[in-house]
């Protein structure tokens, strides 16, 4: 039987004011970014009237309906592309994912991506975010190495969603930075929107989205400093731009000004840990993959260069 239009409908009843995606969220039982497709699509009104913005306010007695119709048939091609499967189970898979590799289907890359990957590799995979991107939770950039975890059905979906929304999902990420970094740990706070220059990439900003980055000083070398970042928000390239931000670029960035004297295809810049709650379970799980070759080659090369010496802050 074909799948079928699914209708809402439910009275915004707080008090304070909320934001219209967060409720059609709820309601539905989707991500934020699906719910506000359904708005951007015209399949949400608020008391009759159509809604065109995520954003907009919701005040108390505001009535909203909503027509969410049925995902579309997955039109994606498997691929026989080799990738490190750290985990699986029924509901999410672990992937350690190579530099090089999109994450999922963009213009340009279309058949070898992750996405492509996984659906050669795995039973199944959640549908919430669509035809483009089934199972993926949470994206690393291209030339990013590491951990993410998939999702294999809606409700394990929702769950990790959760969890990054909540802060309670650990993403731990191992940089080479260019300079010496002069404390030993802090926090990175500001907004990133996208360029004004070149929209492909993103700035610190007055406006856009709040983005907050830990980070600890691991080693220091003359000219570099090994690090680990945390993220406490998501946003895109957030750890690239927070890297420049502090006049310290991820090295091999060329997109935000790192150096290369390594001869390296893209930012040394890792995923190398991750911390979540198995969505059915409950169980704490940790999971961590080991700095890809060429990236350890670097460390290796600046430990012999310096002796194991490092410069301590100033």
């Amino acid at each position: 039987m074909a799948a079928r239009t699914e209708n809402y409908s439910a009275t915004y009843a707080e008090d304070d004011q909320g934001r219209l995606d967060s409720f059609v969220a709820g309601i539905v039982g989707c991500t934020r970014s699906h719910a506000r497709n359904l708005i951007l699509d015209g399949n949400v009104t608020i008391n009759g009237s159509a809604a065109d913005k995520a954003g907009a306010v919701l005040r108390k007695g505001d009535r909203v309906s909503i027509s969410a119709p049925p995902p579309k048939e997955l039109d994606l091609s498997p691929s026989d592309i080799p990738i490190e499967i750290v985990y699986q189970d029924n509901d999410i898979a672990v992937v350690n994912k190579p530099q090089g590799m999109v994450v999922h289907p963009a213009p340009g890359s279309y058949g070898d991506t992750l996405v492509n990957a996984l659906l050669n590799s795995l039973d199944s995979l959640s549908g919430i975010n669509g035809v483009i991107r089934p199972g993926i939770v949470h994206r690393l950039d291209k030339d990013t190495s590491g951990l993410l975890v998939v999702a294999k059905n809606d409700a394990a979906h929702l769950s990790l969603q959760r969890q990054i929304a909540e802060k309670t999902a650990k993403r731990h990420y191992l940089a080479l930075l260019d300079g010496v970094v002069r404390n030993d740990s802090g926090e990175i706070r500001n907004y990133l929107d996208r360029s004004k220059k070149d929209r492909k990439i993103y700035a610190v900003s007055r406006t856009g989205r709040l983005a907050v980055t830990d980070y600890r000083v691991i080693k220091r070398y003359p000219t570099y400093t090994f690090a680990e970042f945390v993220l406490q928000t998501g946003r895109t390239h957030q750890i690239r731009v927070h890297a420049k931000s502090i006049g310290h670029p991820v090295v091999g960035d060329r997109t935000y000004g790192g150096s290369d004297k390594f001869g390296l295809k893209g930012q040394l810049l890792h995923a190398y840990k991750l911390e979540i709650t198995h969505p059915s379970s409950g169980e704490r799980m940790t999971f961590t993959a080991p700095l890809p070759d060429y990236f350890a080659k670097v460390i290796e090369i600046l430990d012999g260069k310096y002796g194991g010496k490092t410069t301590p802050a100033e």
